[in-house]
């Protein structure tokens, strides 16, 4: 009996010496619903220096060395295929076999899994982690279990995308609120700083009037600026500026009112609004009160309106390409309050007034730094107008071209060794000088290795895309063996696009059909879904996430294997076959290709941004009712793939 109780003891002594021992790494369990029938098991690891963990992905089907999940028998057929490795993953030889490589994590690494359940069901999800570590010669091992609950319901996906939402507006807001206090010191605005400011405490009975004053000033400033705006958008619809910012039409306006200001900020000659307008709202001005400041800022606003109204035409254009009907009214609100700023600020502290430079030549040099950008930013809305009507006049190495010699031009102005007749002399460079003709040249190399393909991935939203350039080394791998997307036993069964396809083209050697009709025939053909791609030519974030969710590997593979791709323009202005041409009920007539894709949208998914990815089946039918836009999470898009393609298996 005394040998049992000894052995007893030195066994639990044993286990509780092992339980003390700190595990080198450690798992965090959680749960995202993604859509209405698919959840993710996001299973994060955080690991020790010196502690390097095997992921759950096998190199070979004979592979030993690896981590794995392991869900109850009760929930295991709810686990799809689908797993997502995110992590810093290294390679590194066995110590006795130079030919075997590991591949490892260090330092933290998310392992993403996909459950099918459906909203309205609940779960509670048990299992474990069974994983595999390596730590100098050895090979620890070990299992963490886990139990989650997933609640019958899609709230977090609707607070996830609500959360996108505030997080894109508040962007939106940041960036503008940066520009308006850019433009402070434009030429226009900045001599009007000290005068003004003085001006109010000058005029104001007591410091605290003046103060009162010069708040009533920049309010009056942000709601010039945020009011005409809303009236836009409540007057003519929430979607007014973005049809706006995506008509040929206006992109080739824009292009040539930024062409002359740029011109104009070189100094060939000055251009401002009608002098009376500024006499008038100044006569208003003097008869005092609330109402006469008032029409100070108004005269502001008219005054300044040669620098300040590309600025203004440039936000409006982009933030109305974002699809959030608030993002233009919102834009315009952080752009006047980071214009106003100053003036408060000046008058709540006058003694800051002494510390502002003088005004000189430096405002011009500023003035045409501002010149070289809205020449670039001239030619992104000519880009717009030749990818819409297929001019391939400014294909993307035209572009970049262009593009490297203006930022190449604007990094020698800064240094003094280009010169227009209205510049002062330039003695010496000043730092902010040299720093800023640094940033010039620096983004003018950026761009050079794009003329060769390179992919120049944060600017895929403002220089053409790929397919105009003839001449890419990044698209050969690509058409290397030209690889077809369906294996040779099924392309013979789906007809290959006809329609638009001698103009329009995807990139990664992705086939896609230009019309609904095709793609349906070759949908049946293939017995495959179809996944809908709204979207345009002057669509930036569409360029966004070609470039950064369609070309990782596991998305392209799922978008040749699984589905049938069908890209609709909404803004291709070839025009329909008379027969195909219709009258909506409003009484426009539908007369392009554009015109009748975004009519589709808009009818069928009361959606009316790009990017649009709706999924299909056979009949016609969406397989999921999520409106899936603009998201750069590839985990998320690859388990949104996954459940449009369960939802069709499970169909069948």
């Amino acid at each position: 009996m005394r040998k049992i109780f000894t052995l007893l003891a030195m066994f639990l002594l044993a286990n509780a010496t092992i339980a003390q021992e700190k595990i080198p790494v450690q798992f965090l369990f959680s749960t995202l619903r993604t859509n209405d029938s698919l959840v993710q098991l996001k299973v994060s690891a955080k690991i020790e220096k010196g502690f390097q963990l095997f992921g759950v992905k096998k190199q070979n089907p004979e592979d030993e060395f690896v981590s794995a999940l392991q869900l109850d028998e009760t929930n295991s057929a709810r686990l799809l295929d689908t797993i997502v490795e995110q992590g810093k993953q290294v390679q590194i030889a066995a110590a006795d076999d130079a030919n075997l490589i590991y591949k490892v994590f260090e330092d933290s690494v998310q392992f993403v899994y996909s459950i099918k359940l459906a909203a309205q069901d609940s779960l509670i999800l048990k299992g474990q982690l069974n994983w595999l570590g390596k730590q100098a010669d050895q090979f620890p091992s070990g299992s963490t279990p886990f139990s989650i609950e997933i609640t019958p319901t899609n709230k977090s996906a609707i607070a996830e995308e609500s959360d996108v939402a505030n997080q894109t507006l508040w962007q939106i807001f940041l960036l503008t609120f940066l520009t308006g206090l850019l433009a402070v010191i434009t030429p226009c605005v900045f001599p009007l700083i000290p005068v003004t400011v003085s001006f109010f405490l000058k005029r104001s009975k007591t410091r605290v009037e003046g103060i009162r004053n010069a708040l009533w000033y920049s309010l009056s400033i942000i709601g010039i600026y945020t009011v005409p705006t809303i009236l836009l958008v409540l007057i003519f619809g929430d979607d007014i500026l973005y049809q706006i910012s995506t008509s040929a039409i206006s992109n080739l306006l824009f292009f040539a009112i930024f062409l002359v200001f740029a011109i104009s900020f070189f100094g060939a000659f000055e251009l401002q609004l009608p002098n009376s307008w500024a006499n008038k709202a100044d006569q208003k001005a003097g008869k005092g009160g609330l109402g006469g400041i008032f029409f100070m800022a108004l005269t502001l606003v008219i005054v300044s309106f040669s620098c300040t109204g590309p600025i203004v035409g440039t936000l409006l254009g982009q933030t109305s390409t974002g699809g959030v009907s608030t993002a233009p009214i919102v834009g315009m609100l952080g752009f006047g309050v980071g214009l106003a700023l100053p003036f408060s600020l000046f008058a709540f502290f006058p003694s800051m007034l002494q510390s502002l430079p003088k005004s000189g030549g430096w405002l011009n040099s500023v003035k045409v730094s501002f010149g070289f950008i809205e020449l670039a930013l001239a030619l992104k809305f000519l880009s717009n107008v030749d990818l819409i009507y297929h001019w391939r006049l400014l294909d993307r190495d035209v572009f970049l071209v262009l593009w490297i010699v203006i930022f190449v031009l604007l990094g020698i102005y800064l240094l003094g060794k280009l010169k227009f007749s209205h510049d002062s002399d330039l003695p010496y460079v000043s730092v902010p000088r040299l720093f800023f003709a640094i940033a010039s040249f620096s983004f003018a190399l950026y761009i050079l290795p794009g003329l060769w393909g390179a992919p120049l991935r944060h600017l895929s939203g403002f220089i053409p895309p790929d397919g105009t350039q003839e001449f890419n080394l990044d698209a050969l791998k690509y058409q290397i063996g030209n690889t077809p997307t369906q294996s040779p036993s099924t392309t013979s069964l789906a007809q290959p696009p006809k329609r638009l396809a001698d103009k329009l083209h995807v990139p990664y050697g992705l086939v896609a059909y230009f019309t609904l009709e095709e793609g349906m025939a070759a949908a049946k053909a293939l017995n495959k879904p179809i996944m809908l791609d709204f979207t345009g030519h002057s669509c930036a974030n569409c360029r966004k996430m070609e470039k950064e969710v369609w070309k990782d590997p596991e998305v392209l593979k799922r978008m040749k294997e699984n589905f049938v791709l069908v890209s609709l323009y909404v803004d291709e202005s070839t025009d329909l076959p008379v027969k195909e041409q219709y009258t909506k009920k409003d009484g426009d007539r539908v007369i392009t290709e554009g015109d009748k894709n975004l009519d589709y949208e808009i009818t069928q998914f009361g959606f009316n941004a790009q990017p649009l990815y709706m999924f299909l089946d056979l009949n016609g039918k969406p397989l999921s009712s999520i409106k899936y836009g603009y998201d750069p999470d590839i985990a998320k898009f690859i388990a949104h793939l996954d459940a449009a393609k369960a939802a069709f298996d499970q169909n069948k």
